[in-house]
């Protein structure tokens, strides 16, 4: 259909950078999975747009790279504006504090429904007290109709912090594909390029993009600290680090550095992430901030007990001694002691396995994040009295 004659309301997505990501893998599947009856796409990405677009598997999407460059995006204020006017969306839907200021232009072009979203903390920010920040939410603001955070902590940011009112705030969780992400069930062949053996080495893995915020290098740390607790622990346990990023290098080092190498696979991207979990033995995110973490929500459905970082909302995910464990944030020597303690108990670690899922199943439903959005998104565009192309 013609999108000048679809009659469906557009949604415009708009993020820093279109990329490999918890964030972007969240907008892959609201639009795959919402009812396509409802709503159109459109992806637009104020730097640029990489070979991720793939994943979206709805025909007619958008998807539409700014090429902003470095500092404060008014400069492309005129040409955004032009682009709303022409494509006349119903909502516009930032994410992050990087595409929040293009809700100025959303306003100048009348978008009924504006939104921001949520979905962790900045690097010069990790613990939330920055005033700078806070305060650019603030000035912000009175282009927002709705802010919807991913954690009970941000929720509590904006509120608290920010001071935004309580009625401003919506918290939708992130929601997991669990028919994609199942438990292993039997033995199983490791997937392609898999170095280890899921039947007799104890595998520790992570996925994620290796940078400060994500705490990899505290992993690998982590990882060679254990190592030198328990000597036998060489023979048995092995590391499974799944991303790319600035801090790949670094990490390798430290590995070096411990002549713990061919312990480690480090592949960089994987289109396969779901078989590679299912060949771990035990989740580890190490990270120093989170919004609502995608990859413990994966493993938790993979039936994999997830050892996490006391911050944002992970304590909201796992629960400690049932689904997992929470160790304080940047330590590396409290990563090690817990993998430890939970390698020592193997029935314990099967529990919390089995925990995990269930709760995943019972409360992070994918089907239950669509249904939160999509009623968010008919909810602001009944009060914004919106009743298609015609109204504006």
């Amino acid at each position: 259909m013609d999108s000048a004659a679809d009659p469906r309301p557009l949604v415009v997505h708009v993020v820093n950078r279109f990329d490999t990501g918890g964030l972007e893998n969240g907008i892959v599947n609201l639009i795959n999975r919402m009812p396509q009856q409802a709503y159109r796409h459109a992806v637009w990405a104020l730097t640029d747009i990489s070979e991720f677009r793939s994943r979206v598997r709805i025909p007619g999407v958008q998807f539409l790279a700014l090429n902003k460059s470095a500092g404060h995006g008014f400069k492309l204020y005129p040409r955004l504006w032009r682009l709303l006017r022409q494509h006349r969306p119903a909502v516009l839907h930032t994410r992050n504090l990087g595409p929040l200021e293009m809700q100025v232009a959303a306003a100048a072009a009348r978008v009924p429904v504006r939104i921001q979203g949520e979905h962790g903390r900045e690097l010069n920010d990790l613990d939330g007290r920055n005033r700078k920040l806070q305060l650019l939410r603030r000035v912000y603001s009175p282009f927002v109709q709705r802010w919807v955070t991913v954690s009970r902590d941000l929720e509590r940011y904006l509120v608290d912090r920010v001071g935004l009112p309580t009625s401003a705030v919506t918290c939708i969780y992130n929601g997991v594909d669990t028919e994609r992400f199942a438990a292993r069930v039997g033995t199983m062949n490791a997937p392609a390029g898999f170095p280890f053996d899921p039947t007799r080495h104890w595998v520790v893995g992570t996925v994620g993009r290796m940078q400060g915020v994500k705490g990899s290098v505290l992993l690998a740390e982590a990882f060679v600290r254990a190592l030198s607790l328990r000597r036998d622990l060489r023979s048995k346990w092995r590391l499974v680090m799944v991303g790319d990023g600035p801090l790949r290098a670094e990490v390798q080092a430290v590995l070096r550095a411990a002549h713990a190498e061919e312990l480690a696979w480090i592949p960089g991207e994987r289109n396969d992430v779901a078989d590679v979990m299912r060949a771990m033995s035990c989740f580890v995110l190490p990270s120093l901030a989170e919004g609502i973490s995608n990859t413990i929500l994966e493993a938790m459905a993979t039936g994999l007990p997830v050892l996490a970082t006391d911050v944002g909302g992970n304590t909201e995910l796992v629960q400690a001694g049932r689904t997992g464990e929470i160790v304080p944030s940047g330590d590396s020597d409290a990563i090690a002691q817990a993998l430890v303690r939970l390698y020592e108990h193997p029935a314990l670690l099967q529990d919390m396995g089995r925990a995990a899922r269930q709760r995943v199943e019972q409360s992070f439903s994918l089907h239950s994040m669509v249904a939160a959005y999509q009623s968010l998104y008919e909810r602001e565009l009944c009060t914004a009295g919106y009743v298609g192309k015609g109204s504006r």
